[in-house]
């Protein structure tokens, strides 16, 4: 499914949430770049990277020196992400969030931009996101969310459920990778179930934040 869109893939994010994605990223890469020495490269992680915005960002931003590996299950947004980094220290692998070929602790930062609601085993892959960071190391996770106002879940139900397939189907012409899209939003769970899966994946410390109107949450588990 998401071979099939990957052309139009980023494009489609812009359009779809009227340029926010932008400014939602922008805020996500402060955090994981917050508390990183300036002297010291670091080794950050970007699972689900698809075709590698989040990285790119990221590593514009980083200390000096610093790498991102990021892995994807999709070959196509792989294609695409590997022609959109070349000359940059990102390199993009293909694999299984819930089984990933990495050493324990071997990232200071690990990453994922709307993509853990696509996970197969959730629980699985917050283990492996623990496991894959070093002590100290922080994982931060950005991803769409079911607004709890609502007025607000009204206008979204609208949007996501009638409006966005169409447009993805005018952008791709394909309906139902973008049905899929809403049918995930909408079952991913809230803070207050998702902070708990993260503390029993093994974070010390989990917090979340809510941007516009609830329609997208960042989660910072340490």
């Amino acid at each position: 499914m998401f071979d099939d869109i990957a052309k139009n893939y980023t494009s489609f994010n812009h359009i779809s949430s009227f340029f926010n994605d932008k400014i939602w990223r922008m805020r996500a890469v402060r955090e994981v770049i917050k508390g990183l020495p300036d002297n010291r490269p670091a080794k950050m992680l970007d699972i689900a990277t698809g075709t590698g915005d989040f990285a790119i960002e990221i590593i514009k931003r980083a200390p000096s020196g610093s790498s991102i590996v990021g892995i994807d299950l999709s070959a196509g947004m792989l294609e695409v992400g590997r022609r959109r980094v070349k000359g940059l220290p990102i390199e993009l692998l293909q694999g299984d969030a819930t089984e990933m070929p990495f050493e324990s602790g071997s990232f200071s930062r690990v990453s994922v931009a709307f993509g853990v609601r696509n996970f197969e085993n959730l629980q699985k892959g917050l283990r492996e996101m623990r496991r894959v960071l070093e002590p100290g190391g922080k994982a931060v996770i950005l991803e769409l969310s079911y607004p709890r106002n609502m007025f607000m879940r009204f206008c979204f139900k609208l949007y996501a459920g009638h409006i966005l397939p169409l447009m993805g189907k005018g952008l791709t012409g394909k309906r139902g990778a973008f049905d899929y899209l809403t049918a995930s939003i909408m079952r991913f769970p809230l803070p207050e179930k998702f902070i708990p899966m993260l503390k029993s994946a093994g974070f010390a410390k989990v917090s979340a934040r809510s941007f516009t109107f609830g329609t997208c949450r960042m989660y910072i588990a340490e």
